[in-house]
Parts: structure tokens; C-alpha cells; sequence
């Protein structure tokens, strides 16, 4: 008996030395390992401070960049990306910052991005907070096979050969949102509106009518909960993640569980709905993933497609970036034309030449070059996201930098689309001539502009952002001129996407 006491007691000393090694190594050891060869590569940040790291220094930075508005100017990064900005400030462009005991390095050179971005089974994206994948676990969140396979299911309702099905939705969509309009301005023929939350309801109304067939006020509910989602993901995000922490019932993560059943309670709802109908819609995002798990089912077999919990998470995904992205482009670009009324009066010019008065053509919409340099220069300055992330699991070289495993790698989307070695001394000024001739003309076919991403893992709904923003401001040019209010205020901030803060109050006057 005295011997199995014994045994187990040394077991039990040895289990603890064990764990608590690992503890070490997790918050000291390793960190201090990898600050040391990061510095031996030329790269600069703080010194390592015990679990934390600069998590401190991040809320503190975060809090007080949004505390206070801005000048109206482009040079949003201070704001926009207040960490990456300070960083960078202090310590250069090859700099680095800790994530609690992991460093993040700044990668800023288009060469290293774009081998980045192209070795995607290489380069993941990091496993981060937990809490973050909450908002939804679709494709954009998934790795290797696993995305493969979503990737592979989904594109068919992303082809262009379906797009022009949706375009009908996007009219009906923003029609609604101008008839708003019409009755605030009334009579009086010019009145200022606060556009973003009418921008935000008519991008939910084309996802709601585009993903499920439905109407905005079907989808409302889950819109709210994924707004108030977004805002809780940022704020977890700026603290230290102590794994477990969010089985722990406190009244955030509380929160965040019931706004999770309560989406996903709400989406399949509407899947079941679609299941059970006689005639189900395949015109719709919905119906085209249906219909494309369906048929990779019977030619594969089951485990070849979606689950219907991997189906509600792509559909919370289209919610989600659907809407946000969308609305965030056109909110920064009707505040650029409203500073910019020349432009704003050249893209009216090509919009009545082209269309007059009447219903927008699918064809003649992607023909629009006015406006086409107009949204890529929206995207240039203001981008929907910020910040791509990504992760090395093994050493990785990029010419003369080694970079250990461990490591997590920021590509600051923002920065290089303001960075002035790339883009001139007047990179912070709005220039849609930039885009006269394209995309690739403009950046000379290096990688400083990806509103969208790139590579392998580039967004698959761009398409559908860019069709849908091109119909909105065509209507918008064509019933309203706008500009800037004596009561707007300049606040871009980053909630997920890149948002105003206090709105995006302009003076509407009908046409």
C-alpha cells in the first residue's frame, strides 16, 4: 500500500513538472527564442513582456485611436490600423508586435506577400481566439482539404453565368432604399441623411433576396446579432486569449452562445424551409449550394459534401461578408465623390450617356469605366478589410529572411495600399486615374492592391461585390446629386470591416 502511495505521489510530481515545463515554455522559453531570431533578421519591437506582451499597449492604442475624430483626410491609418501604424512608427516597417506570447510580424515587401498569399497549404491562417471563429466557421476559416472541398462546392453559385440572375435583386434592393430617400427629402428637393444605416439595410435586403429569397425583414434578426457578434469579436480580440476562458460562464461568453443558437436557430430555420418547399429556387445562393452539395453527394458519396451544420455556417458566412463588404465600399465612396464633385459629376456623365433614366443593363454595368476607376480607388484608400493574417508552421525563407515556426505574419492590406514607395507621394490623395487602365496597368503587376485578397483563398464573392456596388451607385448618380454635411464627422474605424463611426451624413439633393 505504502509503495502504490509512493507512486503515485512521484507520478503526480512528474505529471505537474511536466505541465508546468510546458507552461514555461509557452509564456517564456519560446517566446524569447523567437524574439532573438527575429532580431537576428533585422527585425525591431518591444522586448517580450511575461504573458501579455504588448496586449496592454494594444487596448490602450485601440481605445485612444478611436476616442476622438479626424480632419477630413485619407491618411486613416493612425485610426484604421492604429497597432500596425504605432509599430511601425516606433520601430520601422520590419517590425514586430506580441500577441500575448506570440510575436506578429509586419510583411509589407509585394514579393514576400504574394508568396504568401499563393502558398495557401503552406501559409494558414492563424488559429487565433476562438471566440473570433464564432461569427462563422465557413470556407473562409477552413484549411487544406477541408477548404478545398467547400471552395470546390461553392464556386458554381459565384459564377459569372449566375450573377446576372441577381442582378434583378440588387435593383429591386436599392430601388427600396431610394424610395427612403425620396420621403426624407420630400418637397424640399435637398435634405442631409445619415446614409450608412440605409446603405447597410439595402445590402442585407440584396444578400436576403440574393442568398435565401427572402426580404430583409426575414433576415433582420440575424443582421442585428451578427452586428453586435462583430462588435464583441473586436473587443475579445484586443485581450489576451487564456485558452479555455470561454467555457467559463461569464456574462460575455454568455452573450456570445446565445447570439450563436440564436443565428444558427434562425438559418436553419430557412434552410428547412427551402428543404421542405415543392419547388425549390436554384437562382439563388442557397438553392445553387444546395444543388451543388446534392450533386456532389450522389457522384462521391456523402462524405464528399457539406453537413447541414457546414451548410449554416457558409450561410451565416453570406450574411455576414456579403453585407458588410458591400455596404463599407459604398459608404467610403459616396463620402469620396461627396469631397470630390468633379468626379462625382464625371461618373454621372458616362451613368446618364450610358443608361439615361432607365433600369441598369447587366452588360453595359461592367462596362462602365468612370465608374470602375471610382470603386478601385474607394477600395485603394478605404478597404473593407485592413489586415490579412497568416501563420508559418515550419521555418520559412524569403531570400535572405528566415522567419522560425511559430510565427505569425501580418500583411497590412491598408499600409500597402498607402505606402508611398509603391504608390507615389500622393498615395494618401483620391486619384481614380490611377485605374484608367486596370488593375494590372496600375500596380505594374506587383502586389500592392488585394482589396479582395489573393491567390488561391481571393474572396469568392468579389464579383458579386462589385456588381452589386456598381448597380447601387449607377441608381444613386442617377436620382441624387450629394455632398459632404457641415455636420459629418471623419471617424473610419475598423469593426471587422472598415466602418464610420458616427455615419456618413450628406446633403441629398433630387434630381
Amino acid at each position: 500500500m505504502g509503495i502504490f502511495i509512493f507512486t503515485v505521489t512521484i507520478s503526480s510530481y512528474v505529471v505537474a513538472l511536466i505541465y508546468l515545463w510546458k507552461l514555461l515554455n509557452w509564456v517564456w522559453f519560446t517566446p524569447k527564442k523567437l524574439e532573438k531570431i527575429l532580431r537576428q533578421q533585422g527585425f525591431k519591437g518591444n522586448s517580450y513582456k511575461l504573458f501579455y506582451g504588448d496586449f496592454k499597449e494594444i487596448g490602450r492604442i485601440a481605445t485612444e485611436a478611436v476616442s476622438k475624430p479626424m480632419d477630413f483626410s485619407n491618411d486613416i491609418m493612425p485610426r484604421a490600423l492604429p497597432i500596425y501604424h504605432q509599430t511601425s512608427k516606433n520601430h520601422g516597417e520590419n517590425s514586430f508586435a506580441w500577441f500575448g506570447p506570440k510575436p506578429a510580424v509586419n510583411i509589407t515587401d509585394p514579393d514576400i506577400m504574394r508568396e504568401i498569399l499563393s502558398k495557401n497549404y503552406v501559409f494558414q491562417k492563424p488559429n487565433g481566439n476562438p471566440i473570433a471563429r464564432m461569427l462563422a466557421k465557413g470556407v473562409a476559416s477552413f484549411e487544406e482539404d477541408k477548404w478545398a472541398k467547400h471552395r470546390k462546392l461553392i464556386n458554381p453559385a459565384f459564377h459569372v453565368d449566375k450573377l446576372k440572375h441577381m442582378v434583378p435583386s440588387f435593383y429591386l434592393s436599392c430601388g427600396d432604399m431610394l424610395r427612403k430617400w425620396d420621403e426624407i427629402v420630400g418637397n424640399e428637393g435637398s435634405c442631409e441623411v445619415d446614409v450608412w444605416p440605409y446603405l447597410q439595410t439595402m445590402t442585407s435586403d440584396v444578400i436576403s433576396r440574393t442568398a435565401f429569397g427572402s426580404s430583409y425583414e426575414e433576415g433582420r434578426k440575424i443582421f442585428e446579432l451578427q452586428r453586435e457578434q462583430a462588435k464583441l469579436i473586436m473587443e475579445a480580440t484586443r485581450t489576451l486569449y487564456i485558452p479555455g476562458w470561454r467555457f467559463v460562464p461569464t456574462k460575455f461568453n454568455r452573450r456570445m452562445k446565445e447570439i450563436v443558437r440564436e443565428i444558427e436557430s434562425l438559418v436553419l430555420g430557412i434552410i428547412n424551409k427551402r428543404v421542405k418547399a415543392t419547388e425549390s429556387s436554384t437562382d439563388d445562393l442557397l438553392g445553387l449550394l444546395l444543388e451543388s452539395n446534392s450533386k456532389e453527394m450522389k457522384q462521391n458519396g456523402s462524405e464528399s459534401g457539406m453537413s447541414i451544420k457546414e451548410v449554416i455556417e457558409e450561410c451565416k458566412l453570406f450574411y455576414f461578408a456579403g453585407q458588410e463588404t458591400t455596404s463599407s465600399l459604398l459608404v467610403w465612396t459616396m463620402i469620396l465623390l461627396s469631397k470630390h464633385e468633379d468626379w462625382q459629376d464625371r461618373a454621372r456623365d458616362e451613368v446618364l450617356q450610358v443608361f439615361g433614366r432607365g433600369k441598369p443593363d447587366y452588360q453595359e454595368l461592367n462596362h462602365l469605366k468612370v465608374v470602375y476607376m471610382i470603386l478601385h480607388e474607394a477600395m485603394r484608400l478605404y478597404p473593407p478589410g485592413v489586415m490579412l493574417s497568416r501563420c508559418t508552421h515550419k521555418e520559412a525563407r524569403f531570400g535572405k529572411i528566415c522567419i522560425p515556426a511559430g510565427v505569425q505574419l501580418l500583411l497590412p492590406l491598408l499600409a500597402v495600399h498607402h505606402n508611398t514607395r509603391l504608390w507615389g507621394e500622393e498615395a494618401a490623395s483620391f486619384k481614380p486615374e490611377r485605374f484608367g487602365e486596370g488593375v494590372l496597368k496600375a500596380t505594374q503587376g506587383r502586389l500592392m492592391y488585394f482589396p479582395f485578397g489573393w491567390g488561391p483563398r481571393i474572396c469568392v464573392g468579389q464579383n458579386f461585390a462589385m456588381l452589386e456596388a456598381k448597380m447601387a451607385v449607377v441608381m444613386i448618380l442617377q436620382r441624387y446629386s450629394f455632398k459632404v454635411s457641415p455636420s459629418y464627422t471623419h471617424a473610419p474605424r475598423t469593426v471587422i470591416t472598415l466602418q464610420p463611426q458616427h455615419g456618413a451624413h450628406l446633403i441629398l439633393t433630387k434630381l
